[in-house]
């Protein structure tokens, strides 16, 4: 079977798309795959002609904006050419973090409360009691987020080096950030991230060091099968297909989990979050890889 990578693209996450797509194609080479890889700029000309001779699946190994917010998912859609992962309206909702929360509300799982604002608005006041958290409404990876505590003073700093569009302010959730891999209707197991700084940001998702893995988490048996259920509604409630995962916070304190976001595009380089969890689970890279591209499909 011939499997185009696609990798790269134009968001900021671009170099953790780059490093995804190269780990991808070996993985896939290994489990007998015919692979090309296809860097992904600005020109969609260039994109259309590298998918000539046609493939028979198209690994979407993108990330960020074009990648994963149902843009390049359309772009297959009208080619006809099957592609891992969500498609259109699951990405396009996941990547709007206010529409992914009304729908995650909607279906009766546990969400902080937010808003969404102009980010001028943090010049003038506190949009909601801190803390809280601001993040751009369509990035992912962490990009762009900062937590805003009482007596913080940077709130004219985070304004003034905007430039992601419309925020998203959310009550800051404090406790353990757990995460829960989604294969269709499957929950993986649950890890526990545990930052070498305070806070899971960019820094600590991709740079060495900056974070830590416990799987599975060091947490109640009730708390572990609630987030394990919370991750398979959330990613039913969004439509999506193939793989998710999905990220919360747990407050020990008051033992509530939070849901805090989705993400259908998870990492897949051989250590990230997701091939973690499965290779724990017995499904190691080369296998992950290999149940995305036999789920392929035009998706709307």
């Amino acid at each position: 079977m011939r499997v185009a990578v696609l990798m790269g693209g134009m968001s900021s996450e671009r170099e953790v798309s780059l490093n995804t797509g190269a780990q991808v194609s070996d993985a896939l080479r290994k489990a007998g795959f015919d692979v090309r890889e296809i860097v992904v700029t600005e020109d969609l000309e260039a994109l259309l002609t590298a998918l000539k001779p046609r493939p028979d699946v198209v690994f979407n190994a993108l990330h960020g904006r074009f990648g994963e917010d149902g843009v390049i998912q359309g772009v297959l859609d009208y080619l006809g050419l099957p592609y891992t992962h969500s498609g259109v309206r699951a990405s396009a909702l996941a990547m709007d973090k206010g529409a992914a929360k009304a729908l995650f509300a909607a279906a009766g799982l546990p969400v902080a409360a937010h808003r969404i604002i102009d980010v001028s608005e943090l010049l003038e006041r506190h949009p909601i009691s801190p803390p809280y958290v601001v993040k751009p409404v369509n990035e992912g990876s962490s990009v762009g987020v900062s937590i805003v505590k009482e007596g913080d003073n940077h709130r004219a700093e985070i304004a003034a080096n905007w430039h992601f569009g419309p925020a998203m302010v959310e009550q800051y959730i404090p406790g353990r950030e757990l995460t829960v891999g989604v294969l269709e209707d499957r929950a993986l197991t649950v890890t526990e991230i545990l930052p070498a700084e305070t806070f899971y940001d960019y820094h600590a998702k991709y740079a060495a060091g900056g974070s830590r893995h416990e799987l599975p988490a060091n947490v109640p048996a009730e708390i572990a099968k609630s987030a394990q259920e919370i991750a398979v509604a959330a990613h039913k409630a969004l439509g999506c297909r193939g793989a998710s995962r999905a990220d919360l916070r747990y407050d020990e304190e008051t033992g509530r989990l939070i849901l805090l976001e989705v993400n259908t595009q998870p990492g897949m380089t051989a250590t990230s979050l997701l091939p973690e969890q499965a290779a724990y689970e017995g499904m190691d890279f080369p296998s992950l890889c290999a149940w995305m591209v036999e789920r392929a499909a035009c998706r709307v």
